[in-house]
């Protein structure tokens, strides 16, 4: 008759058998144990997994793996920006160019390019020409003409105020310096555009403050803040690399700042 010690000694016997000696065990719950370890003759052969050592090849094979799938994503970072630099180039020559190559093509010329360079060219003349009393007078009499429609003119004013913030004519310019100001809190900072400054007419004197552009969604949305000349940081950024660093999310911010001395005249 067989008692219950009995099959307790068969069973201690049987795990000796199955697991080798100076093997790892793995448990349900992710332990592990030795193979000599006392407490595996009190756990039930269900929860146990054994574990084998990787071998030479397994492991030369994990260390190519690894290799090679970090090389792979070093490959793709550096490749990914120059994709889209060349692709956005090609996109925009092709883009320019098809404003006139249908009018080259009509006349029998297929010269790929020809009509990039004739836009270019027809850009610079319209600059040359805007920037003329006549050109003027015209383009004021346009705007009057677009002011008139109703969804147009929604259009158009936010283009030119983009558009407008960038220019290099300096008198036309909405931007007029990139500043830093405290904000929202004490300890933080924020960079915004003066636009314009305004008189303070108060009974201890009149007070200059500085209007502050401060875009809270690229450029076209922001916050406008009132801000005295003393409290106003001014770095040596043009209005250029502030509208980059604004567009960017801040990755294109030079690494080290410094202030400049106020300027006379906005």
């Amino acid at each position: 008759m067989v008692t219950p010690r009995d099959w307790d000694r068969d069973r201690d016997r049987d795990q000796e058998l199955l697991i080798p000696v100076g093997e790892t065990l793995e448990l349900d719950d992710g332990a592990t144990l030795s193979s000599s370890s006392p407490i595996i003759s009190t756990l039930p052969p269900s929860s146990l997994h054994l574990h084998h050592p990787p071998t030479g090849i397994e492991a030369f094979s994990m260390v190519i793996r690894s290799w090679a799938s970090k090389k792979f994503m070093t490959g793709c970072v550096i490749l990914f920006p120059i994709a889209i630099t060349f692709y956005t180039t090609w996109w925009f020559i092709r883009f320019v160019d098809g404003f006139f190559s249908p009018i080259y093509t009509h006349l029998g010329i297929d010269v790929f390019g020809l009509g990039f360079i004739t836009s270019i060219t027809f850009i610079f003349l319209v600059g040359v020409f805007m920037s003329s009393w006549l050109g003027t007078s015209l383009l004021s009499l346009g705007e009057w003409f677009i002011k008139k429609m109703p969804l147009v003119r929604l259009i158009y004013s936010a283009s030119k105020q983009i558009s407008v913030a960038i220019s290099p004519d300096q008198s036309s310019r909405a931007f007029k310096e990139v500043v830093i100001i405290r904000h929202p809190r004490v300890g933080e900072y924020a960079i915004g555009f003066i636009t314009s400054t305004v008189a303070l007419n108060r009974s201890t004197g009149d007070e200059e403050l500085s209007c502050v552009y401060v875009p809270t969604n690229h450029l076209y949305l922001g916050d406008v803040f009132l801000i005295g000349s003393g409290d106003i940081i001014r770095p040596n950024l043009s209005v250029r690399e502030g509208i980059e660093i604004i567009i960017s999310g801040g990755m294109s911010i030079p690494k080290i700042l410094s202030a400049v001395e106020a300027k006379t005249t906005l």
